[in-house]
Parts: C-alpha cells; sequence; structure tokens
C-alpha cells in the first residue's frame, strides 16, 4: 500500500473508527483500525463483534492493499501531525506515516483471523441528522451505567409508522423523546433495544450529513442488529437482550401541583446551592405561591439556600432531589422555561419545556425520601 491523503480527512475518519474500539479487548486484533485501498478510496474500519464502524475517505493511490494497526496509537498519531498532507506506505511488516519531515513506524497486525464485518440490514428510514443527535443526547443522560444490568445501559427505540419513541431509565430517572422520521414502510412497527454509549456516540458523529438512515434487522430486542448510517459513515451495533420495565405506565396522568420556572435562573440556582451538598446528599426544593426555596447541607455541614420565582398552582411542598440527576434533566430541555408536575413529594416528578401536550420531551425524576 502507498497512498497520500488530506491530514484532516483521515483524523477525522481514524477518530470516527477508533472511538468504538474496545478498551479490553478479548483478542489483540480487536484492537485494530483496519485499512483497505482500493482505486483512489481508502476504507477504514473496526469490529469488535459487537460493534462495527466504517468510513471511506478519498485518496491518491500510488498502490493498493490492505492493513491493520492500533487503532488508539494511529487516532492520536493522525491528531498530533501537522496541517499537511499524510503518505502512508507498508513496508512488510511496519507501516510507515511520513507528513512534512514527521516520520512514525508502525507495527503491522496480521489480517489473518481478522473478523469480516457484518452486512449492513436493508434501510428502514431517515430522520434529519441534527434532530436525531439532540433526541438520543436528551434520552441518554438517564440510561444506566452499571454492566450488571445490561437491559438499563440501553436506550429503547420503538417505531410505528412515522413516529419514533426514544426511551431510556436507569430507575432513578427516565426519559422520552419522541420525533418524526420519514420510514421506508409506512406501516412499519419494531422495538430495538440499542446500547446507549453506542447510540449517542454515532448519532453524535454523524451530525457532519443532512440525514441519519435507520436499518433494523428482522427479529426485535435481542436479535439481529441496528445499523446507522450518513456522510459516508455506517456503524452496526448489536441489540441488547432483556425484559424492558414498561416505563409507559411510570408516567403520571394528572398531578396535584405544577410549577413553571426560567430554565437557566433555575439551572444557575441548582449549581450554587448543591456546591455545599455532600456526595448523594440531596438539594431540597420548598415550593410556595411566590417563589421555591433551594437548600443544600445539614446542621453539622456546610449550608446554603436560594430563593427564585415561580409560578405555582397547588399545595405548598418540599421535596428533594439528587442534584446532579436534576441538573442532567435541566441541561437537556430545549425550552427556555422548565414545567414541573408533582403528585405527592414521595413519587416522581415530570419535568417538561413546555405544558404537557405540546412538548415532545419528557423526564421523570424520583425523589429523595426525606428523614421526618
Amino acid at each position: 500500500m502507498k497512498i497520500r491523503v488530506d491530514r484532516d480527512a483521515l483524523s477525522d475518519a481514524v477518530t470516527w473508527v477508533s472511538r468504538t474500539l474496545p478498551q479490553k479487548p478479548q483478542l489483540p486484533m480487536l484492537s485494530g483500525v483496519r485499512l483497505d485501498v482500493a482505486g483512489h478510496e481508502l476504507t477504514l474500519s473496526g469490529f469488535d463483534y459487537e460493534v462495527s464502524t466504517e468510513v471511506k475517505v478519498e485518496v491518491s493511490a500510488a498502490e493498493g492493499g490492505q492493513l491493520l494497526v492500533s487503532g488508539r496509537l494511529l487516532a492520536e498519531i493522525v491528531r498530533s501531525l501537522p496541517g499537511q498532507p499524510v503518505e502512508i506506505v507498508s513496508e512488510g511488516p511496519r507501516t510507515v506515516l511520513t507528513c512534512g519531515s514527521t516520520r512514525f513506524t508502525l507495527a503491522t497486525m496480521p489480517l489473518d483471523e481478522y473478523p469480516a464485518l457484518p452486512a449492513m440490514p436493508e434501510q428502514s428510514g431517515t430522520v434529519g441528522s441534527d434532530a436525531f443527535a439532540a433526541a438520543v443526547g436528551s434520552v441518554a443522560v438517564a440510561a444506566g451505567r452499571d454492566d450488571t444490568l445490561p437491559v438499563m445501559t440501553g436506550i429503547r427505540v420503538e417505531i410505528e409508522g412515522d413516529s419514533l419513541t426514544l426511551a431510556a431509565t436507569d430507575r432513578y430517572r427516565l426519559a422520552v423523546r419522541q420525533l418524526r422520521w420519514q420510514p421506508e414502510d409506512p406501516q412499519i412497527s419494531t422495538v430495538a433495544l440499542i446500547p446507549a454509549r453506542t447510540l449517542a456516540e454515532a448519532a453524535k458523529a454523524l451530525t457532519t450529513g443532512a440525514h441519519v438512515s435507520l436499518a433494523f434487522a428482522a427479529g426485535g430486542v435481542g436479535e439481529g442488529m441496528v445499523g446507522l448510517a450518513g456522510a459516508g459513515r455506517r456503524l452496526t451495533s448489536r441489540l441488547l437482550d432483556g425484559e424492558y420495565p414498561k416505563y409507559r405506565s411510570l408516567l403520571p396522568a394528572e398531578s396535584q401541583a405544577t410549577a413553571q420556572l426560567e430554565t437557566s435562573t433555575l439551572v444557575d440556582a441548582v449549581k450554587r446551592v448543591s456546591l455545599v451538598a455532600s456526595r448523594n446528599s440531596p438539594i431540597r426544593l420548598s415550593f410556595d405561591s411566590e417563589q421555591v426555596v433551594l437548600e443544600a447541607g445539614g446542621l453539622d455541614d456546610a449550608q446554603a439556600s436560594e430563593a427564585i420565582p415561580v409560578t405555582y398552582d397547588g399545595e405548598p411542598m418540599t421535596i428533594a432531589f439528587n442534584p446532579g440527576y436534576l441538573l442532567d434533566g435541566l441541561g437537556v430541555l430545549d425550552s427556555d422555561e422548565t414545567r414541573m408536575s408533582f403528585t405527592t413529594p414521595s413519587k416522581p416528578t415530570l419535568i417538561t419545556g413546555k405544558p404537557v401536550g405540546e412538548s415532545d420531551y419528557r423526564y421523570l425524576l424520583m425523589p429523595v425520601r426525606l428523614s421526618g
């Protein structure tokens, strides 16, 4: 192999592929990025038997070929190179990268046992890339991070016709987002549970194109895989298996009290007051008709309080939340106004950006029980 390629294009491509490589691969070869040159097109790919990534880059090729090199090392090297064209030449068991006066020599990994990438499932439909990335990001904040409960680490994708619903929960909060998409089959109905980390990173990276293509393999949860593609990039991922919580039954049908606040004011107040909250300590919110008082800390610790204006309808109420979980939900609201709907101080609170019925995003947060 002997090619010459734009440094920025190569850096973007290697970063995309190496992002999903395993930190501790079961086999050394799975830490590699494969480079295939045919004509004047370079294909970079990676696969760990669960997630595969692939991207194509135009190059000036004097000689085609294939090679496998350490993905993370290659990504670090390319990012560090000056803004000049990069020349890649394979020399037996070595690969030489040259950029200006900079030269790196890398060991080439054996390709003999490297697995073939899975075929992309047939396209199911498309969705705007920016809208999809925003929707996935707003839901992913509620996904679990405990790998001993793999079902909770996923984002549930439900498709009914042109409606696409995303949901995630870690049992302490629930995020649900609904948006429109363009299905190939107007009657499509499917469900998939996709690893949240994989979906969030892919959705963010695919915003370089106008649309993202979604492809769901037949079988649904626990079978087959999902594919995402856009702007010359593609990714496939296995689907998680297991019984997902019936989250729709958790969303309250009615509320006993509501509060409307300016989002930025509430976020700033929570950040300030929670500075004195020790690890896992809650922040208390006391609502009345004129204001909400935020408090944190205890009698034997530092204390903080702040009052901010609120439009409140209901009996006075004091409720407590994990401040990090509260900020996660507020941080992804695409609205300058926050609406909080309460039933009782011991039951989950529904947080939306606009009055219920006009919003496509709902964040349900479990309160912290106050002693006494």
